[in-house]
């Protein structure tokens, strides 16, 4: 059993805890509101799930999960994610997040910001090309011949199987799109963002093999 710390319980924070419950693994969520303002959540993950500050959630988690706008990374607490492995599900979006000069100009991928922002963490870019509601539907068991893929990015190969071993027991396969300079490849607005996996009006989603995904990352552009 791993357990699994979540910095950001929205859309995406909570479907990952949702299928990391349902494989078995404990979850310790947090957001910027507080514990209190997740109870009602956790409730309904059941006794697998707690809630706590962003740095404990940190310190709890074996991997951890950190899934907030681009702007809040700043505030991510470092010191207790040293030396874990950190999956980043973040999307850089001007309008909301604020002109950041680094990723404007593409000298800087979203999750390389985070790296740098978390010197001793092992980050890996994951989950953020999809919809939660996708992420949820699409789920199959090892072996599926409708298993969908996920791409994911990293420096470090340690963690990306780290991470890949922790996709395969939620229900998906892994990608590896390269380092973590390479997540343009899976940033908005690019093919592998969002479309392999369906519509948002495609409430179910469609499944994506590791074929369609790397056909969506080969094809993408700068």
């Amino acid at each position: 059993m791993t357990t699994v710390g979540l910095i950001g319980s929205g859309r995406i924070g909570s479907t990952v805890a949702t299928l990391a419950v349902d494989a078995g693994h404990q979850v310790v969520l947090s957001n910027s509101r507080g514990p209190e303002t997740l109870q009602e959540l956790v409730a309904e993950l059941g006794p697998l799930a707690r809630a706590a500050t962003a740095a404990e959630a940190a310190a709890a988690g074996d991997i951890v999960v950190v899934s907030i706008p681009v702007r809040a990374c700043f505030d991510v607490p470092a010191e207790p994610l040293a030396g874990k492995v950190v999956m980043d599900t973040g999307n850089y979006y001007p309008e909301r997040d604020g002109q950041l000069t680094e990723l404007d100009s593409g000298s800087l991928t979203s999750c390389e910001l985070l790296a740098q922002l978390l010197p001793g963490a092992e980050v890996v870019k994951v989950f953020n090309n999809i919809f939660s509601k996708h992420l949820l539907n699409l789920a199959r068991p090892a072996g599926a011949a409708d298993r969908s893929y996920l791409p994911i990015a990293g420096d470090s190969a340690t963690a990306k199987a780290a991470v890949t071993d922790f996709l395969d027991s939620i229900g998906y396969g892994a990608v590896d799109v390269g380092a973590l300079a390479d997540g343009w490849r899976m940033q908005p607005g690019t093919p592998a963002y969002g479309p392999p996996y369906g519509s948002f009006d495609n409430e179910k989603g469609t499944p994506a093999s590791a074929a369609v995904i790397r056909a969506a990352l080969d094809a993408a552009t700068r």
